[in-house]
């Protein structure tokens, strides 16, 4: 797939909203993310040609299984490599700003040992 990092960024944006609301639409993303109503239609467009969203009649974006996947990936990088940050010593703040910049590049086999090493010393 060719999605890059901002394409990545929407997905778990919708992944997110989607976990506390029935629906999700274009502002709803927009809003979340701090982007404009064009930039989030050029975005979501480009997730529907890739074919990791759907939009219906009524303008709600849904995640593909494909594009469910690949958010719970990249939330799951998201959210273990920010506990992980904040039990080094990181403040919450930072921690997830880095957290938001490394799970985008990090490889699968830097990740998966990662999170190996959490479950055997990390903190809960």
């Amino acid at each position: 797939m060719t999605v890059r990092e901002s394409g990545e960024m929407y997905l778990e944006t919708i992944y997110i909203l989607s976990q506390s609301s029935s629906g999700v639409r274009g502002i709803d993303v927009g809003a979340y993310m701090g982007f404009s109503k064009p930039s989030v239609s050029r975005a979501i467009g480009v997730l529907k040609k890739e074919g990791l969203v759907t939009t219906d009649d009524q303008g709600f974006i849904r995640l593909t299984e494909t594009g469910m996947k690949r958010a719970e990936v990249i939330y799951e990088r998201h959210t273990l490599l920010t506990r992980l940050l904040i039990n080094i010593g990181v403040d919450e703040k930072t921690a997830a700003e880095d957290a938001c910049r490394i799970e985008h590049y990090i490889s699968e086999e830097t990740f998966e040992a990662i999170k190996n090493h959490v479950r055997k010393y990390g903190k809960k």
